[in-house]
């Protein structure tokens, strides 16, 4: 029985993955979260500085410039009495109210450090406009002697309110822009640790892709190509993640199953070539048969013919009728037995001592196989016609021997007509298709299988000779050749026997066919 190697308890890739993975995000959600905090304080800075700092300082200073038209006015109403120096005074107030509706909107209001120092220039100026301004009213007393005097000394207490306001405004906008300044040092400060971070952990991942993933899957790998190489017995064991485990397992239980596999082979293998030896010492005895076959056993056949045939000479007049016919049956047994013998030869030799293959025109081996058959052709007024044959590729004695045979079983199961065969040959895809027809007594379709085996005879030996070789011998040559034989059972009179042989590549035009009688004899009958 076959031990699987077992899987050791790693961490699969999955768990691995996602543990890498949470490991990542964390430290990225962090690096965001930072970022996402520093950007912030530099929206706040910067909100305070452009929406809030500096517009204040801006308005201070319109305020400041407001109070400053209205001193230059009321100062030169005071020295000339003239009142049209009045008007910078009127400008100057309206001046002054927007400037400081703007400075409360922008959130100067009580309570903070710049509404209280606005409250104080507020309350400064009121102070210096109820003083200066009680005979700039219509039908106001003129201006006393000393009373521009009076007035500047109010106003420089405006002017030192408006100092501190500005001051304090200023020192705020100083803040804010080193807020600013702070803010976005602390920004790309922290870029420029998500951006190490990002490459540290692309470096991490990296490395543990390599250790745990990539350097088992290539010792995995050689020690997979060193089995295949030439050491199948060497085990395989996976390393690192659980699926490489598991893989290096069922890779060794591959293994373990190949080497089975292989034994079982190399044993098929040995009992192969013990027995192909067998065979050839098997065949080696058949020749050496086929040899005594040929040689001894037919030799003494030959004396009990020759002996026979002696004895029928000098004894012909002297011996009864019976004594005769025991000669003839024992001259026709002999001669018999030494048909069948050939023919086993024969039979046996098919495919065993191949020879050369060569291109051969059929054609011509129907003329050498009618011309043995002539004596008989003659014998039975049998006329012979052809279409146009191919060439192929075979040996030509044994396709001489096939075309011999099924005009030779044409001519000897005929009817009471003469025989009148037909070979004809047309292509079929990649094979040529032969076909011997012939008007004799044909056979029945229960027998088509039956008739290709050897010693199957359909008739008695005293009704039709021969050994019951020669359609067994037929398909043996043309299965030899790549091709088959059957009898073509769709005819209604005679028989037609049909085999293919490979045509050449590439396949010629074959001509026209034609039917032209071979050999015509009429014997005893003109009609025939």
């Amino acid at each position: 029985m076959i031990r699987y190697p077992r899987a050791q308890p790693h961490w699969p890739i999955r768990r691995w993955v996602s543990v890498v993975g949470l490991v990542e995000a964390v430290l990225l959600l962090a690096a965001v979260a930072g970022g996402v905090l520093a950007v912030g304080n530099l929206n706040d800075a910067r909100t305070r500085l452009l929406d809030q700092s500096g517009p204040e300082l801006l308005q201070a200073n319109a305020l400041s410039q407001a109070l400053l038209n209205q001193e230059t006015g009321i100062r030169g109403f005071l020295l000339t009495g003239q009142r049209e120096f009045l008007d910078p005074y009127l400008a100057g107030r309206t001046q002054q109210d927007a400037a400081v509706t703007e400075l409360r909107r922008l959130g100067a209001l009580p309570g903070t450090q710049a509404g209280d120092d606005l409250e104080a220039v507020v309350r400064a100026a009121r102070d210096w406009q109820t003083a200066v301004t009680a005979s700039a009213s219509p039908g106001g007393p003129p201006p006393a002697v000393g009373a521009a005097d009076a007035g500047k000394t109010l106003f420089d207490r405006v002017r030192s309110t408006l100092d501190t306001l500005s001051a304090h405004l200023s020192a705020a906008r100083d803040t804010g822009r080193a807020d600013l300044n702070g803010a976005a040092t602390q920004l790309t400060v922290l870029l420029l640790v998500i951006a190490a971070l990002v490459v540290l952990l692309l470096v991490l991942l990296w490395v543990w892709l390599r250790r745990v993933i990539t350097v088992p899957i290539m010792r995995l790998a050689d020690e997979v190509r060193a089995v295949s190489a030439d050491d199948l017995h060497r085990p395989v064991r996976g390393g690192g993640p659980r699926e490489l485990v598991e893989l290096g397992a069922d890779v060794d239980a591959m293994r373990l199953r190949i080497v089975g596999e292989v034994s079982e082979l190399e044993r098929a293998h040995a009992l192969l070539d013990t027995r192909t030896q067998e065979l050839e010492r098997s065949n080696s005895d058949l020749e050496q048969f086929a040899y005594v076959a040929s040689h001894d056993l037919q030799e003494p056949l030959r004396k009990v013919a020759s002996f026979c045939q002696l004895l029928e000479r000098r004894y012909k007049g002297q011996l009864d009728e019976r004594g005769e016919q025991y000669i003839a049956f024992a001259v026709d047994g002999a001669k018999r037995m030494q048909a069948l013998i050939n023919d086993l030869l024969s039979f046996s030799r098919v495919g065993r001592r191949a020879g050369e293959m060569t291109v051969v025109d059929t054609g011509k081996l129907l003329d050498d196989a009618l011309g043995n058959l002539e004596p008989v052709i003659e014998e039975t007024g049998a006329r012979v016609d052809r279409g146009a044959l191919p060439e192929v590729r075979g040996e030509g004695p044994l396709l001489t021997a096939v075309l011999q045979n099924l005009v030779n079983n044409a001519l000897k199961f005929h009817g009471e007509d003469p025989p009148v065969v037909s070979v004809t040959a047309e292509r079929q895809d990649d094979d040529w298709l032969f076909s011997v027809s012939d008007n004799g007594i044909g056979i029945e379709e229960q027998y088509a299988e039956r008739i290709f085996v050897i010693f199957q005879r359909l008739h008695s030996k005293s009704a039709y000779g021969g050994t019951g070789i020669g359609l067994a011998m037929c398909r043996k040559i043309v299965e030899f050749h790549g091709g088959r034989i059957w009898l073509d059972t769709d005819v209604t009179q005679g028989s037609r026997f049909r085999f293919t042989l490979p045509a050449l590549q590439p396949a010629p035009e074959p001509p026209a066919e034609h039917t032209e009688p071979l050999i015509e004899t009429r014997t005893g009958n003109e009609d025939a």
